[in-house]
């Protein structure tokens, strides 16, 4: 929960390729206060059967910048036969040279300032994601 000196973070996933959640991704969190500070990685999670993240660590006082970092390829690997039946259409595989997930993992970073919530959702498919700032 953000307060007035803290801002606070909460994701989901949806993977595209299913048009359902995507359970069990493992995602990190890390934060900094400025463009040139370190990285603190604060604690992570995994997306629940919704594929949301309920349990993200609080931000501390003074962070500026946020990077989720989404272990992707783990889930591919989990679900590569499922997603192969379900995508007739659009194998899991093709020709790009990648076992499984063209993007193995997928990191997102974004400012921040106190007070505010941001929910950040990934839209996510083997081949491509998409990100936004919901509500």
């Amino acid at each position: 929960m953000s307060t007035d000196t803290t801002a606070s973070v909460s994701t989901h996933i949806l993977d595209t390729s299913i048009g359902r959640p995507a359970e069990g991704v493992a995602i990190t969190l890390a934060a900094r206060a400025g463009s040139d500070a370190a990285w603190t990685v604060l604690g992570g999670s995994a997306t629940d059967a919704d594929g949301r993240c309920k349990d993200l660590p609080a931000l501390p006082e003074g962070t500026t910048h946020v990077r989720l970092d989404f272990e992707t390829e783990a889930y591919f690997l989990s679900k590569q036969n499922k997603q192969a039946e379900a995508q007739q259409d659009a194998p899991a595989n093709r020709d790009s040279g990648a076992a499984v997930a063209f993007f193995p993992e997928v990191a997102i970073t974004f400012a921040v300032v106190p007070g505010e919530h941001y929910h950040v959702p990934l839209l996510l498919n083997p081949f491509g994601y998409s990100v936004y700032r919901g509500s």
